[in-house]
């Protein structure tokens, strides 16, 4: 059976002066090595990002400000995710096709990835993801 996305509770430490988070990886708080890190912002009001799955590459995604909707689909069946807290973050396992939409007016969105960037890890048809994902 397939993983499963999740949504994962981060460490929250607050005080008097404000709240801090952290993410440890190799099976602390994210379930890998991670390989490489990037952050989406200044989404146009209306735009969606991704659009694509991975055939190896896992991710974690965290809202660090603002909110926006993570729509995963395993090829059979859709999972809708809103982020809106910089102490949660959702798991996208491997083949699990991707998009993000609906980002709020100054949204910050931190990825963090199980692999190096590598084109040939990507399918960008939806069509071609099913066959790949539903045997």
């Amino acid at each position: 059976m397939a993983e499963k996305p999740q949504i994962i509770e981060l460490p929250k430490i607050g005080d008097r002066r404000g709240n801090l988070s952290f993410i440890e990886g190799a099976g602390k708080h994210v379930p890998f090595v991670i390989r490489r890190t990037y952050w989406i912002y200044d989404v146009p009001g209306g735009e969606v990002r991704g659009g694509h799955a991975y055939r190896e590459n896992c991710e974690f995604v965290v809202a660090l400000s603002g909110s926006f909707d993570v729509v995963l689909h395993d090829g059979r069946q859709e999972y809708r995710y809103h982020l809106n807290r910089s102490y949660y973050g959702l798991y996208v396992p491997r083949m699990m096709w991707r998009s993000m939409e609906n980002f709020s007016t100054n949204s910050l969105a931190l990825v963090l990835s199980s692999t190096d960037y590598s084109e040939a890890d990507y399918i960008r048809d939806f069509e071609v993801f099913r066959k790949e994902v539903v045997r």
